[in-house]
């Protein structure tokens, strides 16, 4: 029996995702929760598990494709079950199987669950069975080519892009794809033999894939002249790319608009890993070679060095993590008016605690940070002050008071912001604490934390310090009642009243809060209290062990 596997909703109010990379190709053998393939999100990076045990039968999307949640992305044939495809349908039988398969005496009925649109492969498949990928059996269709008449060299039989191209007499196709799909699946030991190029770890195949292309394009251009040693930006638009290649073009400082593709995607093009190191490694040359012009006194070209010559704006697609940022932003601001209070505490206290308390702390390979220390005072505070810690719910006209404290930590990615939750960061040490949040907090910035690790706070602690800030006014997350900004710890001259009354002035660490509370629920005095409250769990570290 054939199941189809549709793109889960992988967390609360998200409508798609970018498939990055298949981890299974068709014809492997999965078990139940096995992770077939990753897709981003707007909030993270996941691995979706296959439901069932079986064989997977077909890959209905392409890495680097946008779905929407409730797509079939794959097929399975179950263990044990009749696996024979319905090939006969009407208007679900493909244009594949039209054309490769018009005589097939052992076809099943249209109503068996095996109607899938589209010719299938398995295990073991029978001689009259064709045995390709997506990619290849499109560009099969882009040049005519029944795929029924091709003897796959690939593993098992299957038909590669390579076999494609010697079918059409030995030239280049249309399809600049083609090249990189000849890296075989198995070298990979369970990708599938389209592009390989949705990871860092991949770029070996790109690269290869990348030469092979370039070589094909020379001979079917015969206008295409010798690439100039200032390689001229591609000046799109629209450019579709893995996360792990946008975040190698930002590394790189290279704009992925203007990076020459070397394949195309639904018609538009994609941009590979090495695309993206050959269009740096040329421009650095350019600019070596300029820089040695100038040293000579010739004169030097003006384009290629950022934008394109007459180009002076440039677009990006605005979705993702980004387009997430912005319409919580949004809905934040527009629904709950805000009132940021601003004030100063003395932790040098706190600073000679956490100093004594560090070694122990890594000697139990624990990086000890301020924010533990930092949440336990506001959990104490929200105690106090339980309007900080509750919501209001718009639709019944309530107040809902919650009696636990997931706290949130804002961290800067390098797609946006995140805010990885301690959930009943009440009922854990310091230590817990700290080694959670690190935990967390690395996760985000390598997007394999979880959605469920994304949602569920009750109050938002973010770190404005560690890049030199002092103040801010922080924007809720809502529908959270608050949200503290700490700022950098400096040393500052203050007035010390000793024991006798004397006042002396003597340099202490002194940390700055910003608290943005929803004035809906909160009032300027109970804001003002909550921060009294946090400073004297700051000033004074010691309270926290009655926490």
């Amino acid at each position: 029996m054939v199941r189809e596997f549709e793109l889960p909703d992988v967390g609360e109010g998200v409508a798609e995702g970018e498939l990055v990379s298949w981890l299974v190709a068709e014809g492997d053998a999965v078990s139940e929760d096995k992770p077939v393939a990753e897709v981003e999100t707007d909030k993270a990076l996941v691995e979706v598990p296959a439901p069932v045990d079986g064989t997977v039968r077909e890959l209905h999307v392409e890495e680097g494709d946008i779905v929407p949640v409730g797509t079939v992305i794959i097929s399975f044939d179950v263990e044990g079950e009749d696996s024979s495809p319905t090939e006969a349908g009407g208007d679900a039988t493909s244009e594949d199987d039209v054309a490769e398969a018009p005589t097939e005496p052992d076809r099943a009925e249209t109503g068996d669950p095996g109607a899938t649109g589209a010719d299938t492969e398995s295990v073991a498949p029978p001689d009259d069975r064709v045995f390709a990928p997506p990619r290849v059996r499109r560009m099969a269709r882009e040049q005519g080519i029944v795929l029924s008449t091709i003897q796959g060299s690939g593993p098992g039989g299957r038909i590669t892009a390579a076999d494609v191209q010697a079918a059409t007499g030995g030239g280049a196709v249309d399809d600049p794809a083609q090249d990189q799909s000849r890296t075989p699946a198995s070298a990979s030991g369970g990708a599938t033999s389209g592009p390989a190029d949705s990871s860092d770890a991949s770029a070996s195949a790109d690269t290869a894939a990348g030469a092979s292309t370039d070589r094909a394009t020379a001979a079917s251009s015969p206008q295409h002249s010798e690439t100039p040693a200032r390689t001229e930006s591609a000046d799109r638009d629209t450019t579709l790319a893995a996360p792990a290649t946008r975040r190698l073009a930002a590394e790189e400082d290279v704009d992925i608009d203007a990076v020459p593709a070397t394949e195309e995607r639904d018609g538009e093009a994609f941009v590979t890993p090495e695309a993206v190191r050959e269009y740096a490694d040329r421009q650095r040359r350019a600019q070596e070679a300029d820089a040695e012009a100038v040293a000579a006194g010739e004169p030097v070209g003006t384009t290629g060095a950022g934008f394109a010559e007459g180009e002076r704006e440039r677009r990006e697609s605005f979705r993702g993590v980004r387009k997430r940022i912005a319409d919580a932003m949004v809905e934040s601001k527009y629904s709950a008016p805000h009132v940021t209070h601003h004030d100063e505490v003395d932790v040098t206290e706190l600073v000679a605690a956490r100093s004594d308390l560090k070694p122990r702390a890594e000697e139990r390979g624990i990086r000890l940070t301020y924010m533990p220390f930092i949440m336990k005072a506001v959990i104490a505070a929200l105690k106090e002050h339980p309007e900080m810690n509750a919501v209001i719910d718009e639709e019944n006209e309530e107040i809902v008071y919650r009696d636990y404290y997931n706290i949130g930590v804002a961290t800067a990615t390098d797609v946006g912001l995140m805010v990885p939750v301690v959930d009943d960061a009440d009922r854990k040490g310091l230590l817990q604490l700290s080694s959670e949040m690190n935990e967390l907090v690395q996760k985000a910035r390598d997007r394999t934390i979880g959605p469920d690790e994304l949602r569920g706070s009750t109050f938002t602690i973010t770190n404005i310090g560690g890049i030199g800030g002092e103040y801010a006014t922080p924007i809720l997350n809502y529908p959270e009642a608050g949200i503290l900004a700490v700022g950098e710890i400096k040393r500052k001259p203050r007035v010390v009243t000793d024991e006798t009354g004397a006042e002396s002035i003597e340099p202490r660490s002194v940390m700055t809060l910003s608290l943005s509370f929803d004035h809906r629920l909160i009032d300027g005095a109970v804001g003002a209290q909550f921060t009294n409250t946090v400073m004297e769990y700051l000033e004074n570290p010691s309270l926290l062990l009655l926490e």
